[in-house]
Protein backbone atom coordinates (compact mmCIF):
# COMPACT_ATOMS: atom_id res chain seq x y z
CA UNK A 1 0.00 0.00 0.00
CA UNK A 2 1.47 3.10 -0.71
CA UNK A 3 1.89 5.85 1.92
CA UNK A 4 -0.84 8.25 0.78
CA UNK A 5 -4.12 7.40 -0.34
CA UNK A 6 -5.05 11.00 -2.86
CA UNK A 7 -8.77 11.82 -3.80
CA UNK A 8 -8.84 14.08 -6.34
CA UNK A 9 -9.99 15.79 -9.54
CA UNK A 10 -7.62 17.15 -12.13
CA UNK A 11 -10.02 19.77 -13.06
CA UNK A 12 -10.23 21.38 -8.90
CA UNK A 13 -8.15 22.62 -6.06
CA UNK A 14 -6.49 19.11 -6.24
CA UNK A 15 -3.64 20.25 -8.55
CA UNK A 16 -2.36 21.90 -5.28
CA UNK A 17 -2.24 18.88 -3.20
CA UNK A 18 -0.36 16.84 -6.28
CA UNK A 19 2.05 19.64 -6.35
CA UNK A 20 2.69 19.40 -3.04
CA UNK A 21 2.85 15.36 -3.27
CA UNK A 22 5.60 15.88 -6.00
CA UNK A 23 7.71 18.74 -4.06
CA UNK A 24 8.11 15.88 -0.92
CA UNK A 25 8.59 12.91 -3.07
CA UNK A 26 5.51 11.50 -1.06
CA UNK A 27 4.53 7.38 -2.34
CA UNK A 28 0.43 8.06 -3.18
CA UNK A 29 -1.89 6.25 -4.95
CA UNK A 30 -4.76 8.84 -6.51
CA UNK A 31 -8.11 7.98 -6.12
CA UNK A 32 -10.20 9.77 -9.26
CA UNK A 33 -13.40 11.72 -7.91
CA UNK A 34 -16.49 11.89 -10.11
CA UNK A 35 -18.38 14.97 -8.92
CA UNK A 36 -21.91 12.75 -10.00
CA UNK A 37 -20.41 9.22 -7.97
CA UNK A 38 -18.33 10.08 -5.31
CA UNK A 39 -17.06 6.94 -3.99
CA UNK A 40 -18.12 5.86 -0.44
CA UNK A 41 -14.70 5.67 0.73
CA UNK A 42 -13.98 9.34 0.34
CA UNK A 43 -17.06 10.20 1.53
CA UNK A 44 -16.33 8.50 4.75
CA UNK A 45 -13.32 10.34 5.24
CA UNK A 46 -14.40 13.85 3.79
CA UNK A 47 -18.79 14.28 4.40
CA UNK A 48 -17.58 17.59 2.69
CA UNK A 49 -17.63 15.14 -0.65
CA UNK A 50 -14.59 18.23 -1.34
CA UNK A 51 -11.21 17.48 -3.20
CA UNK A 52 -8.28 16.96 -2.53
CA UNK A 53 -8.22 14.75 0.29
CA UNK A 54 -5.57 13.03 1.71
CA UNK A 55 -5.56 9.84 4.01
CA UNK A 56 -2.09 9.27 5.10
CA UNK A 57 -1.58 5.47 5.95
CA UNK A 58 0.70 6.10 9.40
CA UNK A 59 2.34 3.54 11.40
CA UNK A 60 -0.02 4.40 14.01
CA UNK A 61 -3.20 4.32 11.82
CA UNK A 62 -4.39 6.07 9.19
CA UNK A 63 -4.75 10.16 9.23
CA UNK A 64 -7.49 12.20 6.94
CA UNK A 65 -6.23 16.02 6.22
CA UNK A 66 -8.53 18.30 4.02
CA UNK A 67 -8.04 21.43 2.92
CA UNK A 68 -5.78 22.24 0.31
CA UNK A 69 -3.40 24.80 2.36
CA UNK A 70 -3.22 21.85 5.78
CA UNK A 71 -2.57 19.18 3.15
CA UNK A 72 0.82 21.30 1.74
CA UNK A 73 1.55 22.42 5.62
CA UNK A 74 0.80 18.96 6.88
CA UNK A 75 3.33 16.92 3.97
CA UNK A 76 6.00 19.55 5.00
CA UNK A 77 6.32 18.51 8.55
CA UNK A 78 5.63 14.25 7.33
CA UNK A 79 8.83 14.86 5.01
CA UNK A 80 11.59 17.33 6.51
CA UNK A 81 13.84 15.67 4.29
CA UNK A 82 12.17 17.63 1.51
CA UNK A 83 13.42 20.98 3.55
CA UNK A 84 9.94 22.77 2.38
CA UNK A 85 9.93 23.57 6.49
CA UNK A 86 11.03 27.16 7.82
CA UNK A 87 13.38 27.72 10.49
CA UNK A 88 12.58 30.02 13.05
CA UNK A 89 13.58 33.45 11.25
CA UNK A 90 11.50 32.33 8.11
CA UNK A 91 8.15 30.98 10.21
CA UNK A 92 5.89 34.26 10.02
CA UNK A 93 6.50 34.68 6.75
CA UNK A 94 5.66 31.10 5.58
CA UNK A 95 2.82 31.17 8.26
CA UNK A 96 1.71 34.41 7.33
CA UNK A 97 1.58 34.43 3.41
CA UNK A 98 0.49 30.60 3.34
CA UNK A 99 -2.51 31.89 5.44
CA UNK A 100 -3.44 35.40 3.34
CA UNK A 101 -3.17 32.83 0.23
CA UNK A 102 -6.18 30.81 1.76
CA UNK A 103 -8.12 33.40 3.14
CA UNK A 104 -7.94 36.42 1.42
CA UNK A 105 -6.63 35.65 -1.58
CA UNK A 106 -8.91 32.49 -1.96
CA UNK A 107 -11.97 34.53 -1.01
CA UNK A 108 -11.55 37.31 -3.37
CA UNK A 109 -10.87 35.25 -6.14
CA UNK A 110 -13.43 33.29 -5.70
CA UNK A 111 -16.04 36.51 -4.82
CA UNK A 112 -14.51 37.92 -8.58
CA UNK A 113 -15.41 34.97 -10.29
CA UNK A 114 -18.70 34.80 -8.68
CA UNK A 115 -18.96 38.70 -9.51
CA UNK A 116 -20.38 39.13 -5.52
CA UNK A 117 -18.25 42.53 -4.73
CA UNK A 118 -18.74 44.10 -1.49
CA UNK A 119 -19.84 47.43 -1.22
CA UNK A 120 -17.66 50.04 1.05
CA UNK A 121 -19.51 48.84 4.00
CA UNK A 122 -19.18 45.54 3.63
CA UNK A 123 -15.84 45.43 3.82
CA UNK A 124 -15.34 45.51 7.28
CA UNK A 125 -17.23 42.12 7.61
CA UNK A 126 -15.46 40.36 4.47
CA UNK A 127 -12.50 39.14 5.59
CA UNK A 128 -10.60 40.18 2.70
CA UNK A 129 -11.82 43.58 2.58
CA UNK A 130 -11.74 44.18 -1.25
CA UNK A 131 -9.97 42.73 -4.14
CA UNK A 132 -7.87 46.09 -4.76
CA UNK A 133 -7.00 45.87 -1.28
CA UNK A 134 -5.93 42.08 -1.47
CA UNK A 135 -4.31 42.86 -5.14
CA UNK A 136 -2.14 45.83 -3.74
CA UNK A 137 -1.02 44.36 -0.46
CA UNK A 138 0.13 41.10 -2.72
CA UNK A 139 1.56 42.83 -5.54
CA UNK A 140 3.67 44.95 -2.32
CA UNK A 141 5.17 41.82 -1.05
CA UNK A 142 6.05 40.33 -4.43
CA UNK A 143 7.25 42.81 -5.46
CA UNK A 144 9.55 42.99 -2.64
CA UNK A 145 11.11 40.12 -3.84
CA UNK A 146 14.80 40.45 -5.27
CA UNK A 147 16.89 38.28 -7.23
CA UNK A 148 18.90 36.56 -4.22
CA UNK A 149 15.67 36.36 -2.07
CA UNK A 150 13.43 35.23 -4.61
CA UNK A 151 10.78 32.91 -2.50
CA UNK A 152 8.53 34.22 0.55
CA UNK A 153 10.68 33.43 3.11
CA UNK A 154 13.59 34.81 1.31
CA UNK A 155 16.53 32.58 -0.29
CA UNK A 156 14.82 29.17 -0.17
CA UNK A 157 11.80 27.64 -1.46
CA UNK A 158 9.44 26.40 1.39
CA UNK A 159 5.42 24.79 1.34
CA UNK A 160 3.89 28.44 1.67
CA UNK A 161 5.14 28.97 -2.19
CA UNK A 162 3.55 25.62 -3.28
CA UNK A 163 0.59 27.22 -1.74
CA UNK A 164 0.58 30.85 -2.63
CA UNK A 165 2.27 30.01 -5.95
CA UNK A 166 -0.96 27.89 -6.57
CA UNK A 167 -2.83 30.66 -5.97
CA UNK A 168 -0.86 32.64 -8.59
CA UNK A 169 -1.04 30.87 -10.93
CA UNK A 170 -4.68 29.78 -10.95
CA UNK A 171 -6.06 33.33 -10.62
CA UNK A 172 -3.21 34.51 -13.65
CA UNK A 173 -4.31 31.42 -15.66
CA UNK A 174 -8.17 32.11 -15.80
CA UNK A 175 -7.49 35.84 -15.91
CA UNK A 176 -8.91 36.67 -12.34
CA UNK A 177 -5.41 37.97 -11.39
CA UNK A 178 -4.07 41.33 -13.01
CA UNK A 179 -0.97 40.35 -14.87
CA UNK A 180 1.12 42.36 -12.83
CA UNK A 181 4.77 42.52 -13.44
CA UNK A 182 5.55 41.10 -10.16
CA UNK A 183 2.69 38.32 -10.16
CA UNK A 184 4.38 36.93 -13.29
CA UNK A 185 7.57 36.57 -12.50
CA UNK A 186 6.45 34.46 -9.48
CA UNK A 187 4.63 32.61 -11.51
CA UNK A 188 7.52 32.19 -14.04
CA UNK A 189 9.73 30.89 -10.78
CA UNK A 190 7.46 28.81 -9.61
CA UNK A 191 5.82 27.17 -13.22
CA UNK A 192 10.14 26.25 -13.97
CA UNK A 193 10.35 24.00 -10.40
CA UNK A 194 10.60 20.13 -11.66
CA UNK A 195 8.29 19.18 -9.04
CA UNK A 196 5.82 21.47 -10.70
CA UNK A 197 6.19 20.36 -14.20
CA UNK A 198 5.64 16.81 -13.12
CA UNK A 199 2.26 17.25 -11.15
CA UNK A 200 0.67 19.41 -13.71
CA UNK A 201 1.89 17.02 -16.73
CA UNK A 202 -0.14 14.00 -14.69
CA UNK A 203 -3.23 16.04 -14.42
CA UNK A 204 -3.18 17.66 -18.02
CA UNK A 205 -3.09 14.48 -19.28
CA UNK A 206 -6.13 13.43 -16.75
CA UNK A 207 -7.82 16.26 -18.47
CA UNK A 208 -7.53 15.41 -21.62
CA UNK A 209 -8.72 12.03 -21.29
CA UNK A 210 -11.95 13.78 -19.57
CA UNK A 211 -12.55 15.37 -22.56
CA UNK A 212 -12.27 12.61 -25.23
Amino acid sequence: MADYTFYTNPMSRGQIARWALHEVGADYEQVLVDWQDKPAAFLDANPMGKVPTIVHHAADGDRVVTEAAAICLYLAEMHPEASLLPNEAETASYLRWTFFASGPIEQCITSRALKFEPSPDQEMMAGWGSFERTMTTLDRFLASRTSDRPWICGERFTMADVYLGSSVDWGMTFGILPPKESFVAYAERIQARPAYKAAKAVDNELIERMRK
